[in-house]
């Protein structure tokens, strides 16, 4: 893992991960979230975004990829009401 100037988290990847996918440490702590890939298709890099304010001591250390992808959140529709008037 490294930081960049932005604020993402750069890390090195042995496969390709779907976007959205969650890092975590060896003790399942949350750290980041995938938000795009980068580099070549043999040994990708991902660019994540940080999901605890301590990212720091992260760095150089590796990370694995939670099985179980986050639930989707539907949106709900809401009916507009017709007044009588």
């Amino acid at each position: 893992m490294h930081l960049a100037n932005s604020g993402r988290v750069i890390v090195r990847l042995s496969t390709s991960l779907p976007y959205g996918q969650i890092l975590c440490d060896e003790k399942s702590v949350k750290v980041a979230k995938v938000t795009e890939m980068i580099g070549p298709v043999t040994k990708p890099y991902a660019s994540a975004i940080s999901l605890t304010n301590s990212i720091k001591k992260f760095v150089g250390k590796k990370m694995f990829a939670l099985e179980v992808l986050p639930a989707k959140k539907y949106k709900t529709h809401r009916r507009k009401r017709k007044w009588k008037q």
